[in-house]
C-alpha cells in the first residue's frame, strides 16, 4: 500500500489510543521513511513516542514541533489523568518543541512534518500540509 500524507486529528482517545498504536506508530514511520508528508495535530504527535526514523533515532529529534501543550492539559484538569503529556514526549524524544498561546492556533512546519498545536490548529495545519502534496 501507497500513501502519499498522513494526517491524524488528536484528542485525549489519542493519547495511548490507536493513533500511538503499534499501527498507527508504523503507518507514520513508513510515511516518513518514504519522504512523504506527516501532519498531526493537538495530542496526536503522541504517535512519535515510540516512532523512529530511518537513522533509527526518534523521528522529531531535531525537528521543530508542536503539539498540546502541559499548560492547555493543566488547564483541563487532565494533568494527572494522561498517561503521559504531549509536550514532554516531544522533547524527551528531541524534538524542538514550540508553542504559542493556549488554545490559539500555532502550527509549526519542518521539512516534511506539519504539527498543530491543538484542535484550533487544525485548519491552518490542514492547510499547511496541502502545500506540501499540491
Amino acid at each position: 500500500v501507497s500513501y502519499g500524507e498522513v494526517d491524524a486529528g488528536g484528542a485525549r482517545g489519542a493519547v495511548g489510543g490507536s493513533a500511538g498504536g503499534v499501527q498507527g506508530r508504523g503507518l507514520v514511520g513508513e510515511v516518513a521513511m518514504d519522504v512523504q508528508p506527516v501532519g498531526q495535530v493537538g495530542h496526536a504527535p503522541e504517535v512519535f513516542r515510540h516512532t523512529n526514523g530511518p537513522d533509527g533515532n526518534a523521528l522529531v529529534a531535531g525537528e521543530r514541533v508542536s503539539g498540546f501543550t502541559n499548560s492547555e492539559e493543566q488547564g483541563v484538569g487532565l494533568t494527572d489523568v494522561v498517561p503521559f503529556l504531549v509536550e514532554d514526549i516531544l522533547k524527551q524524544n528531541g524534538g524542538k518543541y514550540e508553542k504559542g498561546a493556549d488554545w490559539g492556533s500555532y502550527v509549526v512546519r519542518d521539512g516534511m512534518l506539519v504539527t498543530g498545536q491543538n484542535p484550533a490548529s487544525s485548519a491552518a495545519a490542514a492547510k499547511e500540509l496541502l502545500t506540501l502534496i499540491a
